[in-house]
């Protein structure tokens, strides 16, 4: 690390460009049922949510796992304000790679919600 390089370099996590996001992952990341519940909620913020705000019915260090899962496909944008990390969904690069797959996706998720009674 230089002298020029801040805090907040060092914090930076890993995300893919958006030309670097392939469909295999996204569906992947997508699949599990706990990872779409975070991506349900983040839609519905329609901005970033800290991962507090997730009470998500697993350990911690599965969480972590799950929002790891979701950066790394480029599916949601994590970064740190203060001591917090902020996750958003990549909603823009999604829909640019994959026109509809999102909604088509959060719309299934919601209908069958309804169907079983979640």
């Amino acid at each position: 690390m230089t002298a020029t390089d801040t805090a907040a370099d060092r914090r930076a996590l890993p995300h893919p460009a958006r030309e670097e996001i392939r469909l295999e992952p996204v569906l992947h990341a997508l699949s599990d049922p706990m990872r779409l519940r975070i991506v349900t909620d983040l839609a519905e913020a329609e901005g970033e949510l800290s991962c507090s705000h997730f009470d998500l019915p697993v350990a911690k260090s599965t969480s972590t796992h799950h929002f790891r899962v979701l950066r790394e496909s480029g599916v949601i944008r994590q970064v740190y304000r203060g001591t917090a990390k902020m996750n958003g969904l990549r909603r823009d690069d999604l829909d640019a790679l994959f026109p509809g797959l999102l909604d088509a996706l959060l719309d299934a998720a919601a209908r069958q919600a309804v169907r079983l009674g979640d």
